[in-house]
């Protein structure tokens, strides 16, 4: 009786030690909820939200020293961590579009960029390579630490927003100003 009473001791300790190895083996293994960029360089920031876009599955690539190109959906935003010790923390979000030579440095596309900056606060426009690219960035702040559904749910808000000026354009407007991608895919 004693020999299987401490065989089953045996085998429920055992039992337990391989539940916490495995537990700890799969946290390591989750996808991060939630990115923590306190008291980093913008480069250190960008380096730890590129790592963990990629371990939460999102298509992710980083296009300089401190961007990171994600795509979501169809849509794809060079994001630009901007931390501040002092103050809160930044993450631009932006989106760039290609202007038809017929459009470029006209005072219509002035115009337009004028009026969307005047009338709309989710983003800023800027005309940048003398008209040849519209620049829309928008911008969320955290402290420390932004939870990435946070940051997807931000990058929706900003879609949505896009798509609402999008509509509002007169016809055609689509075969005039077009989104540039900012990462290749690999070809099949």
């Amino acid at each position: 009786m004693k020999k299987l009473f401490l065989f089953g001791c045996l085998f429920a300790l055992t039992a337990c030690s391989a539940t916490s190895t495995d537990t700890t083996v799969a946290a390591s293994n989750r996808a991060p909820t939630q990115v923590n960029m306190q008291g980093m360089s913008n480069e250190d920031a960008t380096d730890t939200l590129l790592q963990a876009l990629v371990k939460a599955n999102y298509l992710a690539d980083k296009v300089g020293p401190n961007r990171v190109a994600v795509q979501l959906g169809e849509r794809q935003f060079v994001l630009q961590p901007s931390m501040n010790p002092e103050a809160i923390d930044r993450i631009l979000a932006n989106r760039f579009f290609a202007v038809h030579p017929q459009l470029q440095s006209s005072k219509e596309l002035l115009l337009l960029i004028g009026q969307l900056n005047q009338k709309l606060n989710f983003a800023k426009f800027f005309i940048r390579e003398n008209g040849a690219i519209i620049q829309v960035q928008s911008s969320a702040t955290f402290v420390g630490t932004m939870e990435l559904e946070e940051l997807r749910r931000f990058l929706l808000w900003t879609d949505e927003g896009l798509l609402q000026v999008a509509k509002s354009m007169p016809a055609d407007s689509e075969k005039l100003i077009k989104p540039i991608p900012v990462m290749q895919h690999p070809q099949d």
